[in-house]
């Protein structure tokens, strides 16, 4: 019985943990969708984890790959969230960008704390049947 209760009690708080933490880590993103949307390229950056940062070393570069590679993310129709899950250690928002063409595409935003605040550590394209970038 003992086992049961510290089961569902750790369960709980699993899914607090969760709640608690989705809506900080939609505004880290939506923060940044917002800062490209300006040309606001030292906040977009700001917004990107530590290792991020070392592969793009300055604002300007990080601003261009994103341009060039990904303009439904520099300047989107519509943002919506699928849904937080873990995979492994790692922690992904999956994201749904429809692009100024229409088109829609579908990412894997990981995320990880860094001094206690969300950052981005990467974006990956999800290919689906029909639908991709």
């Amino acid at each position: 019985m003992r086992t049961f209760l510290l089961a569902v009690l750790i369960s709980i708080a699993a899914f607090q943990v969760k709640a608690q933490s989705e809506p900080d880590i939609q505004a880290v993103i939506e923060n940044q969708f917002d800062a490209f949307s300006k040309g606001d390229l030292e906040r977009a950056y700001s917004y990107a984890s530590p290792m991020i940062q070392t592969f793009f070393p300055t604002p300007d570069v990080f601003g261009q790959l994103v341009r060039r590679k990904y303009p439904m993310i520099w300047a989107p129709e519509k943002v919506t969230y699928l849904g937080l899950r873990h995979e492994g250690e790692r922690l992904l928002e999956r994201v749904q960008v429809i692009g100024t063409d229409g088109a829609l595409s579908l990412f894997d935003y990981e995320v990880l704390k860094v001094d206690g605040l969300w950052r981005i550590n990467g974006v990956f394209p999800v290919r689906v049947d029909g639908v991709g970038v």
